[in-house]
């Protein structure tokens, strides 16, 4: 009977820690965008020199009358570790 009760109960156990979260701050009219990857789904894997890497390429667009795009590159150790980011058209904010 307590597995029918925790099977309906609605309880969700703890998110796993899946995601990156990042900030960017548009260089045209300052605004703040929040963006998130998923580490499980998001990445691409990238063959160096020095070992396998993933990486991502994403858009971001705030909602601000600019529409301005501001585009950012990241870089994963294999262990889903930041290792080097950039951004285009904005900054990293935080």
């Amino acid at each position: 009977m307590n597995f029918l009760k925790k099977l309906f109960s609605g309880s969700s156990p703890a998110p796993h820690s899946n995601s990156y979260s990042f900030t960017v701050k548009c260089n045209r009219c300052g605004e703040v965008i929040e963006g998130r990857i998923n580490l499980n789904n998001d990445l691409s894997m990238e063959y160096e020199d020095a070992g396998n890497v993933y990486y991502i390429h994403k858009e971001l667009m705030g909602s601000s009358k600019y529409f301005q795009r501001i585009e950012v590159e990241m870089k994963f150790s294999a262990s889903k570790q930041l290792i080097e980011k950039q951004a285009q058209g904005g900054t990293f904010a935080g």
